[in-house]
């Protein structure tokens, strides 16, 4: 069997251990503990300080390893931890909040110096009244034309797994791309 790891990265509260525990077959491994700020406190009572981890089984010979981050700029160490090896990534986006945007152009920034995985953005919580479409994300996070931002619910599996699935068909488009550029240089 072959085991394929991708990052659920974002601000925090933007959804990450909602949106694995949506899609995985197991009952997910989590490191959530009670919040200690109360500027955190204020929007909900746990959360992730290591990591979230969950699978899905695409078929009997490929199965995704989920990791999801934790939110906070203080646990940054472990996004380094937790993408190596990864094949790509989804920022997952809370669309309620353009208050958090700032936090999360800078999370980006940081991923890709981290790694160079493809990656994808989800903006997530596109059930809500509230929510800012797809494109709105995109704009003000600055997202470049060939990186899919796609709309999320992530309390929804069917929307979960299509978020993943925009995933992998980016990873598999960036592949093409790199091997024909270094078919180019040759």
């Amino acid at each position: 069997m072959q085991i394929l790891k991708i990052v659920i990265t974002g601000s925090y509260a933007a959804g990450k251990s909602q949106f694995i525990r949506s899609i995985s077959d197991i009952e997910p491994v989590s490191t959530d503990y009670s919040t200690t700020l109360d500027s955190e406190r204020a929007l909900k009572k746990e959360t992730t300080v290591a990591l979230d981890f969950g699978t899905i089984a695409i078929n009997d010979k490929l199965t995704l390893y989920l990791f999801g981050t934790p939110g906070q700029e203080r646990f940054d160490y472990m996004w380094e931890h937790l993408a190596i090896g990864c094949i790509g990534y989804i920022v997952l986006v809370d669309s309620c909040r353009p208050a958090y945007f700032t936090e999360t152009r800078h999370l980006l920034d940081r991923f890709s110096e981290i790694t160079d995985a493809p990656f994808i953005v989800a903006a997530n919580k596109q059930d809500d009244p509230a929510a800012l479409p797809a494109l709105y994300v995109r704009r003000r996070l600055v997202i470049a034309n060939d990186v899919p931002v796609v709309p999320c619910i992530g309390t929804q599996r069917e929307s979960v797994k299509l978020a993943l699935i925009a995933l992998l068909k980016h990873i598999a488009a960036s592949a093409v791309e790199h091997t024909e550029d270094k078919a180019e240089s040759a």
